[in-house]
């Protein structure tokens, strides 16, 4: 066999092993009535030390020596990118959203409130050594700390959503309606931090503030140059282009020095939503998929490259507390932003619930966060842990909740009763079974 064939077959079968495992743990999440990415995430984080600890460095070189484990890597951010660009596409869908002053109130509320928490977390790290608090500038530190505990996984949630017949009532919409404008603020203080980490000179750091609002702006640009433009008739040959126009911007952000994610997500908001079965929304829809589907290698990726080396012991104190802030924070800014804006108390702490789900926006959050320098590897640990418990949380408590309620609908004996509640408006409309 020659060395390029024997590179080959050893490089596919390292791919394979990966996306196997994320299979497996999407089913064993299933079994567990989770969400698929939850176990997606747990094993893909925990399979590679298992496989070090279980093969020794032996198997790691035959698997992903001699360069594969940097093609494994370039896997691994190409499905970052292309995942990134359906998430940014999601988030110009409007809909969601319900009136604006229940949605506004709501969204301050679950922003607000959790990312001041998060300054408090960033506060108390300082004191607690260089293991958790790492050497990040303590702007970039702080404000990825807020981000950290505000943001929700709109895809996520609405995956929740939908496997619950439950997507199109009053509450979910407010919550994907909430969950899309923060995550827009969310993205862009994102930036924000990452562009103060990269050190040097204060006009250095305005000069990396400059390229990100040009990119915005083009992003901007290209928005209303694309909705004079129908959607291509093949949409084969447009999700190509988008792919490939993806993973080219990808390769320019690393020249200009900008986060690929944040690329990736303003070519995502720039292309027009046009609603389900669209031609921009139906070429989008592939490139999602295959950058979902890819995605779980760079938890494998992580797991391995991270955990097997640098962290000595477990943060669990650091986990603790951002868990219990992570949950105060979303759930109760929500409930008061939510009451706040009309909502009755029941709808205010569903939506709550809803809100605390971080998911997989919030582990590409982390990982950008940790590619630039910003958070240590015991700390992006104790965040990623938060996340999974606090995605975890939310179909039990929400199925809790709303128990006996499908889609909107509620039935009590021989009748039918369908609830819509809008601010604080609620109307009924009851029917005979």
């Amino acid at each position: 066999m020659s060395d390029v064939l024997r590179w080959t077959v050893f490089a596919v079968l390292a791919l394979i092993i990966v996306l196997a495992t994320a299979r497996l743990g999407a089913w064993l999440a299933r079994l567990l009535r989770q969400p698929e990415v939850v176990g997606e995430i747990s094993l893909g984080l925990l399979a590679g030390p298992l496989l070090v600890w279980a093969g020794g460095t032996g198997l790691r070189h035959v698997l992903f020596g001699d360069g594969r484990w940097d093609a494994l890597n370039l896997v691994a951010h190409g499905g970052l990118v292309l995942f990134m660009v359906g998430v940014g596409h999601e988030l110009t869908s409007g809909a969601t959203a319900p009136r604006a002053r229940p949605l506004v109130s709501t969204a301050i509320g679950a922003l607000l409130a959790p990312a001041a928490l998060g300054v408090g977390m960033a506060v108390w790290l300082q004191g607690q050594g260089s293991a958790l608090r790492g050497t990040a500038p303590t702007p970039a530190f702080t404000l990825v700390l807020a981000v950290s505990l505000s943001v929700t996984a709109v895809p996520v949630l609405a995956r929740i959503l939908i496997e619950r017949g439950q997507v199109h009532t009053a509450a979910a919409r407010l919550a994907l309606g909430a969950g899309a404008l923060i995550d827009l603020v969310a993205w862009a203080v994102l930036a924000l931090a990452i562009a103060i980490a990269g050190g040097g000179s204060v006009p250095a750091v305005l000069g990396r503030i400059g390229t990100l609002l040009s990119i915005g702006l083009l992003a901007a640009l290209l928005a209303v140059a694309l909705r004079r433009v129908p959607g291509g008739r093949s949409r084969t040959l447009s999700a190509v282009l988008i792919g490939v126009v993806a993973l080219g911007l990808s390769l320019v952000a690393k020249v200009l020095g900008v986060n690929e994610i944040l690329m990736a997500l303003a070519l995502g908001l720039a292309i027009p939503h046009d609603g389900r079965g669209g031609a921009w929304c139906a070429a989008v829809e592939p490139v999602t998929r295959v950058g979902q589907a890819l995605v779980p290698v760079l938890f494998f990726v992580t797991g391995t490259g991270v955990f097997t080396s640098e962290i000595d012991v477990l943060p669990w104190l650091a986990t603790g507390v951002a868990l219990v802030l992570a949950i105060v924070g979303k759930v109760g800014g929500t409930y008061l932003g939510a009451r706040a804006g009309g909502c009755s108390p029941h709808a205010a702490l569903e939506l709550g619930v809803l809100l605390n789900t971080r998911g997989l926006t919030e582990l590409v959050v982390l990982q950008a966060a940790y590619a630039a320098g910003i958070l240590p590897p015991a700390l992006y640990l104790a965040l990623v842990l938060m996340t999974l418990v606090t995605t975890a949380m939310t179909g039990p408590l929400h199925a809790r909740m709303t128990r006996g309620e499908t889609a909107g609908t509620e039935t009590t004996g021989t009748e039918t009763t369908r609830t819509e509640t809008t601010g604080a408006t609620t109307t009924k409309r009851e029917t005979a079974a």
